[in-house]
C-alpha cells in the first residue's frame, strides 16, 4: 500500500521559517512534488524534485526562499521553507509520481498524494 505521510505545518509569523516533512512508503517514485492551495483558489505547484539525480524545479513565487530536498535512504522528502509570507497560507501537499512525465507543475502528473498539511503564515 502506497502511503505519503506529510508532518511539519504550523502557525508562524512572517519571516519565520518552517520544514516539511513527506515519508512515502509502498514503493519507490521517480518524482516528488509540493504543491498548495489556498481557500478559494486552485491548487498550485510550489517544488519538485527528481528521486535520483536531484534535479530541482521550484515555482516563480517561492524561489530563493523555499528548498525542496530528499533523503533516498528514509524515502523522505523535505520543503524548506524560509521568510514565508502571509500569502504563504494555503495548505500544503506532497505528491509522488512513479515516472517523470515531463510536466513537473501538472498535478494530474503525479499518481499519489499526501492527506494535506495546513501553513498558516500571519502579518
Amino acid at each position: 500500500q502506497v502511503q505519503l505521510v506529510e508532518s511539519g505545518g504550523g502557525l508562524v509569523q512572517t519571516g519565520d521559517s518552517l520544514r516539511l516533512s513527506c515519508a512515502a512508503s509502498g514503493r519507490a517514485f521517480s518524482m516528488m512534488g509540493w504543491f498548495r492551495q489556498a481557500p478559494g483558489k486552485n491548487r498550485e505547484f510550489v517544488a519538485s524534485i527528481r528521486w535520483s539525480g536531484s534535479i530541482t524545479y521550484y515555482a516563480d513565487y517561492v524561489k530563493g526562499r523555499f528548498t525542496i530536498s530528499r533523503d533516498n535512504a528514509k524515502n523522505t522528502g523535505y520543503l524548506q521553507m524560509n521568510t514565508l509570507k502571509p500569502d504563504d497560507t494555503a495548505v500544503y501537499y506532497c505528491a509522488a509520481a512513479t515516472i517523470y512525465r515531463g510536466s513537473y507543475g501538472v498535478p494530474q502528473n503525479y499518481d499519489y498524494w499526501g492527506q494535506g498539511t495546513q501553513v498558516t503564515v500571519s502579518s
